[in-house]
């Protein structure tokens, strides 16, 4: 098993850390991403909804996800890229819930590393896209690209069918900014070369 790198594993360290603080004290209230006409919204809440989790199984499998794309990222780009990288992921994320949910009218909050996660997930797709990797869902050798693509269309069509209880057009909007934030450090449009 490969060292994880200091900013994945203090990342990994502090969703555990605020989880299991979440037990004790509920957290949900003031740093959950709440939708704009909630009443309940603060700034802040644009960077903290992505450090907790609903439930254990959400916890781990954003973890394991942090791991196993995060880990080498932050190897390939060292830690201040890798977290400006994940920064635009949550941010962008949390921008495409709060846009879906005021069009919808969604009042439920948000909360997990999911919209980060799948920014990396796009980001280790277009770097390493004939890599071959096996996801649990569904247990298939496949190429990193191929993964992307099934679920960003996946998110796509969840989203769309209105399944609720899973943020899908954060997960997509989490895949835009990392996107964009790759073209913008190659200096790809919209952006000027650099």
């Amino acid at each position: 098993m490969p060292h994880m790198p200091p900013a994945t594993k203090t990342l990994l360290l502090v969703c555990v850390a605020m989880f299991c603080l979440d037990q004790l004290v509920p957290l949900v209230r003031p740093f959950a991403l709440f939708p704009l006409s909630s009443g309940l919204f603060w700034p802040w809440q644009l960077l903290t909804y992505a450090f907790l989790h609903g439930d254990g199984f959400h916890l781990f499998f954003n973890m394991l996800g942090l791991w196993m794309f995060g880990s080498e990222l932050e190897r390939l780009w060292g830690p201040r890229r890798y977290l400006a990288f994940l920064l635009a992921g949550v941010l962008a994320a949390a921008m495409a819930q709060l846009l879906v949910s005021m069009v919808m009218g969604w009042r439920d909050p948000t909360v997990g590393a999911s919209g980060g996660l799948f920014a990396l997930l796009l980001a280790y797709g277009m770097l390493f896209p004939n890599r071959v990797i096996m996801p649990l869902f569904p247990p298939i050798p496949m190429k990193a690209r191929t993964f992307v693509i099934v679920f960003g269309v996946l998110e796509l069509v969840l989203g769309l069918s209105g399944a609720r209880g899973v943020a899908h057009f954060a997960h997509l909007g989490g895949m835009v900014g990392g996107f964009f934030m790759i073209r913008y450090w190659r200096g790809q449009s919209p952006f000027r070369r650099r």
